[in-house]
């Protein structure tokens, strides 16, 4: 099968005929051989019942329900395990997302050789509020990440399958399977300039929380991503710097206490400063001790990914 589309939808009853029909028109326009695998992420509204309709006239149409809300990525990390496409799609159900986008997304792909594409919505259909803090938010992740996309958050994205089989996705790390495919060794990555359409049912899933949510999550798939087969190389180096600075602040009012004959050393900020940091390092050294023994105790300290063999 040359495609895959994945669709995590929540409450999205209304958008989901006409979706269905544009991408069956682009898809079949087109030659390739596609399925569309509908993940209902605990929708209240008919939005089930509308994707058994479709599956009935549409058997390129697959669905997965869950009983509650687990949230984009729990649909994304399910909807990649199901996939048989040699190109993978997401994009989301609102119609904010054109399907018309689907074939140069699938020819970048696979006759460009990237890895991953993601969307990047120059122009869009949102108040001020919104695209500043966004604007700030993709500089930051791509300083930080050295990822230059302008739109991490976009959830038009296309991906070889080995991309989604290799990533794992889950909390709220949808925003950065980028950064996660990077780590995993999958360094060609694109971005594409698409549409971004005003929403014509419903309303949005999403607040200002994911931005401070976002920035967190950023935090973690850096670290992990970086450290995490050697924690110690982390805080085992934090850990020495703040005992050298601590011991170093300590011996010399130790010298000028024996040498000088001074009082009230004990009164004097520096002090404080001396204990307060030989503390700090002791505590990050053991932590990264003590993160080494977990890691290496761990069934897949020694799991790599293994892109051919002879």
């Amino acid at each position: 099968m040359q495609l895959s589309l994945i669709i995590p939808l929540k409450n999205e009853a209304e958008s989901l005929p006409e979706l269905e029909a544009w991408i069956r028109r682009v898809a079949e326009g087109q030659g390739l051989s596609y399925e569309i695998i509908f993940i209902d992420d605990g929708s209240t509204d008919d939005s089930w019942a509308v994707i058994e309709r479709l599956k009935a006239a549409n058997s390129n149409i697959r669905a997965i329900k869950f009983r509650r809300n687990y949230g984009k990525s729990a649909a994304l990390q399910v909807g990649f395990q199901a996939a048989l496409g040699d190109v993978v799609i997401t994009m989301d159900a609102d119609l904010q997302d054109s399907p018309d986008e689907i074939p140069e997304l699938y020819r970048m792909i696979v006759e460009d050789k990237f890895d991953l594409v993601s969307g990047w919505k120059k122009v869009r259909h949102d108040p001020l509020e919104k695209r500043l803090p966004s604007k700030l938010f993709n500089a930051v992740a791509s300083q930080m990440s050295g990822i230059r996309l302008h739109d991490f958050n976009c959830g038009l994205k296309a991906y070889r399958q080995a991309v989604v089989k290799a990533v794992e996705v889950y909390g709220e790390m949808h925003r950065w399977i980028p950064v996660l495919a990077k780590w995993a060794g999958f360094a060609k990555i694109g971005e594409k300039v698409v549409e971004h359409r005003k929403r014509q049912y419903g309303s949005s899933k999403y607040g200002w929380e994911r931005y401070i949510n976002g920035f967190l999550d950023l935090l973690s798939v850096y670290f992990v991503g970086k450290f995490g087969k050697r924690p110690m190389h982390f805080f085992g180096t934090l850990g020495v710097l703040f005992f050298f600075v601590g011991f170093v602040f300590l011996a010399y009012l130790s010298w000028a206490k024996i040498v000088y004959n001074e009082y009230g050393i004990a009164d004097r900020p520096l002090f404080y400063f001396g204990i307060l940091a030989l503390i700090i390092g002791s505590q990050l050294f053991l932590t990264g001790f003590i993160a080494e023994i977990v890691n290496r105790n761990s069934a897949s300290r020694n799991e790599y990914l293994v892109e051919k063999e002879i």
